[in-house]
């Protein structure tokens, strides 16, 4: 590496904005060191092809976010300019079901990180990734900044605690460290279990024949979504300031999940038309006359989540930053890129 060369270390890259974030920074002309945790299975499909072609930028090094001496470790090691601590149990739905460990990893081990510097005694700019889920109830829209926290989920509250230990350790131990509050944001290499990669990769897979419907849960939930591309800019922006923040990002604007399914379904064919309502809505393509789209009670959420947007205003007035990319936009880019996956299976 020389010497001149800027360095970082992304916790997650493995994850969709980790892997985003990774083509950046070399782009920028970084080298980025990867954290990896240890396990049987290989998990790097979405970084594969930046490791063939930048294997000298990037580095993937064995830690884990549960681990302190691991992080002390590879801080004392590598003392990256910049770290991005994206490493989280990111599936809202999934904290309910493991709450123990998602705390452990997003809440405690944001801690673990943070305590890492401050006892290597290295003087990185640390971007923490923090969550619109944080608002859950919102008292007051758009959020802000300043907008009341009302969390409500387990992977809420330990985004919760994140958020404050880094408001904490900026203010006792002077760390630059920047709570970004990102809406959701979205790609094709959005995990599976997500709803708006379920909702285009369930079409086209029913476009293919591979499956026969798409069973959601509360089609009235709106959402701010973003492109994951955009937003990873922001987090990288954050670390240019002379003075650390946090800040919203989003675009300002909802959409229903109903809405995703409409735009999704039109770019591979379907003209989806709704019946009933509430559990028992369908959703009919009206070209064959099928039933595409049901509801089930599985999937709504033991304390639900209905409406977030955001003001990203002070983004836009010190980072210069606003979104590239509208929903609709990608929802067709993520459909098309799930149509065209299929399509190189078969």
């Amino acid at each position: 590496m020389e010497n001149n060369m800027k360095s970082a270390l992304i916790t997650g890259i493995t994850g969709q904005d980790g892997s985003y974030l990774t083509e950046f920074l070399i782009e920028k002309g970084y080298m980025v060191y990867g954290l990896v945790r240890r396990s049987s299975l290989f998990n790097r499909s979405r970084i594969e092809h930046i490791i063939e072609k930048k294997p000298d930028q990037l580095k993937l090094i064995y830690g884990d976010l549960s681990d302190s001496s691991s992080l002390n470790r590879i801080l004392e090691k590598y003392t990256p300019d910049e770290i991005y601590n994206l490493g989280a149990q990111s599936h809202v739905g999934i904290s309910f079901e493991i709450p123990e460990y998602t705390s452990d990893v997003n809440g405690l081990g944001t801690l673990r990180l943070l305590d890492a510097i401050r006892e290597v005694g290295i003087k990185p700019k640390l971007y923490q990734a923090s969550s619109s889920e944080l608002y859950g109830r919102v008292t007051e829209s758009p959020q802000t900044e300043t907008t009341k926290f009302h969390p409500r989920s387990p992977y809420a509250c330990s985004k919760a605690f994140a958020y404050y230990i880094t408001q904490n350790y900026r203010e006792a131990y002077q760390l630059f460290a920047c709570n970004g509050i990102l809406f959701n944001h979205e790609s094709p290499r959005r995990s599976e279990n997500f709803v708006t990669r379920k909702v285009t990769l369930s079409l086209a897979k029913i476009k293919n024949g591979y499956q026969d419907k798409l069973i959601l849960g509360n089609l009235e939930a709106q959402r701010d979504w973003g492109y994951a591309k955009d937003y990873v800019e922001a987090m990288w922006l954050m670390l240019q300031q002379d003075k650390p923040d946090d800040y919203v990002i989003a675009t300002g604007q909802t959409h229903t999940i109903r809405e995703l399914v409409e735009i999704a379904g039109e770019a591979c064919g379907f003209n989806i038309e709704w019946q009933g309502s509430g559990l028992n809505e369908i959703g009919i393509d009206s070209v064959s006359g099928n039933v595409i789209v049901e509801t089930s009670e599985k999937y709504i959420r033991p304390s639900e989540v209905d409406y977030l947007c955001g003001d990203s205003k002070k983004a836009l007035e010190i980072l210069k930053w606003k979104p590239k990319t509208s929903f609709k936009e990608l929802t067709q880019l993520m459909m098309i890129s799930d149509l065209k996956n299929l399509t190189q299976i078969d």
